[in-house]
């Protein structure tokens, strides 16, 4: 169903067609990259956060080599980062474990972009199951995911911080 209903976002959009299934699993970042034939820094995996109650969620879409810095996490947000439960995952995102996505998401999931994936001309976040996902620029992934903004709350392992060349 979850599938389904980014289908139906992205078709409003014109993209639902751009989906990508694969035969396999996508739904960690190394099965991502190898069943799409990217990076693993390109691809977009959203994490499920807890967010001001318990009915609530803050999906933050970040780099696939990033990490969650927790001070820069708590200064944005006003709290530790504490991710959801597995139990919790589908119920406040509308997604299965594996396939999160910035897309079709239930009011009470506020979704984030992190700055992480700037570095990259095209990014791809799941699609809605753990066998999906869609290749976008960053500006695309914001104007599609109707994200509330861009922030900084990760960090790039030290031989990556070179800046890299939009691929």
């Amino acid at each position: 169903m979850s599938l389904e209903s980014v289908r139906e976002h992205l078709a409003a959009h014109g993209r639902d067609g751009d989906i990508r299934q694969t035969d396999g699993s996508s739904a960690t970042v190394a099965e991502a990259a190898a069943a799409f034939g990217v990076e693993a820094a390109r691809i977009a995996k959203t994490l499920s956060f807890r967010g001001d109650t318990s009915d609530t969620a803050i999906l933050v879409v970040m780099a696939g080599d990033a990490r969650t810095d927790n001070a820069a996490f708590k200064a944005t947000f006003g709290r530790k980062a504490s991710m959801l439960k597995a139990d919790e995952v589908e119920r406040l995102t509308g997604h299965p474990v594996g396939g999160v996505c910035p897309f079709a998401n239930p009011s009470t999931a506020t979704i984030y972009l992190d700055t992480s994936l700037k570095r990259f001309r095209t990014v791809f976040p799941a699609a809605g199951s753990p066998d999906s996902a869609i290749e976008l620029t960053p500006g695309e992934l914001e104007e599609l995911s109707g994200a509330a903004g861009w922030v900084t709350v990760s960090r790039i392992p030290q031989d990556q911080d070179a800046p890299q060349a939009p691929q």
